[in-house]
């Protein structure tokens, strides 16, 4: 039994792909161009510039809280997040503190665990540092782009239940269609707070969820991991480095940690002892922005039907597996291909060769089919032509199958003495000489019968 229980909460920035940035009229369009071209006096915070909300950024990140099933606040406000860094042209950031969009929702894991998300909250993104021959450069393309910042509670106490929330919450966007989340590219970003307590063991053995007052009184977090894979391993390197700290007696470092991917392991960043105090104040230029009923109903509406939702509808409309579903769904597009190819059952072609929705589950699946270029009418005819064979003249049959048996004599006494999986090499053997498209089940039926 483990001595220690990790507590985990988790930090994710979602980058929204509208066309425009935040609080200005500069493209929102900047990966990969020149730097510093997609500024104005807006987002590079020169005095007497003033901000104006994209109404569209507020609406999606209403959105994406209703999604995580949150409360949505009426009144709300933007708040200034005072601190002094070089990217940071104003010596503020833009963002919210005590009235977020979205607070207090909820999402259920495959396990049946409910994470908590604490706040769903829109500010502005930073510049980017560059770190180059001794010198940091700064590009403020991306300073003032919409950004939403997820915050759950400490809820999780594994790598593994991480990874399953941050790989929902990735589809839950790109379902929403708010943002391509694409991590290589900065759209979403992660940042786990780690910490660990000791275990608290019933008289049964069974470990009991650790008690509020029992949390640690430290948290490491690791800013700005780009991909699943190394949240999973930064997470564990940190269980492993705090275990061992404890171990000796000595109490990890309250403290900002980078993630390193070729050393595999986390670095100091810097050191935060005390609780940061980012002075934060209402945004003086900005109005309060109020949601009505009617408006955060309105929204609600255009939440579509979530990966969760969509597998158990598969698995009781369609009878097909959850793991067929769990891949169909991976994919909004992927999964509106599948469910319009199944509309075309009645389909003249989907009559003749009785295709079940079984059966499109595992085609494209298996073939990979790239619903962007084959359309369901199309894929209903490879399907059909697939199963369309010719009939075979016995005396051909006779002599291809006494062929095969005098050259698989092992195989042939195999299936004599009862080992019907066998059979199927046989078949397979058959069909290599036969050279051309015949009924397998049939072959494997009239073999048999033969033996």
């Amino acid at each position: 039994m483990n001595k220690y229980t990790p507590i985990i909460g988790l930090e994710v920035h979602v980058e929204l792909k509208t066309e425009s940035k935040m609080f200005c009229r500069c493209s929102a369009d900047y990966f990969g161009k020149e730097p510093n071209t997609h500024t104005c006096p807006v987002c590079l915070g020169l005095p007497g510039a003033l901000p104006v909300p994209n109404k569209t950024a507020i609406e999606w990140c209403v959105k994406i809280a209703l999604a995580l099933n949150c409360k949505i606040n009426e009144f709300s406000k933007f708040d200034r997040k005072n601190y002094f860094y070089p990217d940071l042209a104003k010596g503020y950031q833009i963002s919210q503190y005590d009235l977020p969009f979205g607070y207090d929702g909820i999402t259920e894991l495959k396990s049946g665990k409910k994470m908590r998300i604490r706040r769903v909250h829109m500010e502005e993104d930073t510049g980017k540092l560059t770190h180059e021959n001794g010198a940091s450069l700064v590009d403020f393309n991306r300073s003032g782009l919409p950004l939403v910042e997820i915050v759950t509670e400490p809820d999780f106490h594994d790598a593994e239940d991480v990874k399953e929330y941050l790989q929902n919450l990735q589809q839950i966007v790109r379902y929403l269609d708010v943002s391509n989340a694409d991590m290589e590219k900065g759209d979403m970003r992660l940042e786990p707070n780690i910490s660990l307590a000791l275990t608290t063991t019933l008289q049964d053995g069974t470990q009991e969820i650790i008690p509020v007052e029992l949390l640690p009184n430290y948290k490491v977090e690791v800013k700005n991991i780009n991909s699943f894979k190394f949240v999973e391993k930064a997470i564990n390197y940190e269980v492993k480095r705090q275990t061992e700290l404890l171990d000796k007696g000595e109490r990890p470092a309250q403290e900002t940690r980078g993630w390193d991917s070729v050393k595999q392991r986390t670095f100091s960043q810097r050191s935060k002892e005390d609780a940061q105090e980012y002075r934060y104040f209402p945004e003086p230029d900005i109005p309060p922005i109020t949601h009505t009923k009617e408006q955060i109903s309105s929204i609600l509406k255009e939440v579509p039907e979530l990966p969760a939702k969509k597998i158990a509808r598969f698995e009781k409309e369609y009878g097909i597996s959850f793991t067929d579903a769990e891949i169909l769904s991976r994919e909004k597009l992927l999964a509106d291909y599948f469910e319009k190819v199944t509309s075309l059952r009645d389909h003249e072609v989907a009559k003749q060769s009785q295709q079940t929705p079984q059966a499109i589950a595992k085609w494209i699946i298996n073939k990979k089919v790239d619903y962007a270029t084959v359309t369901p009418e199309v894929l209903l005819k490879h399907m059909a032509a697939a199963k369309q064979t010719v009939a075979i003249d016995e005396q051909e049959f006779d002599r291809i199958a006494e062929e095969v048996f005098s050259e698989n004599p092992q195989a042939v006494a195999a299936c004599k003495s009862g080992k019907d999986s066998v059979i199927m090499f046989l078949v397979g053997q058959f069909m290599k000489k036969i050279g051309k498209k015949v009924d397998a089940q049939l072959v494997r039926k009239k073999l048999q019968e033969k033996l």
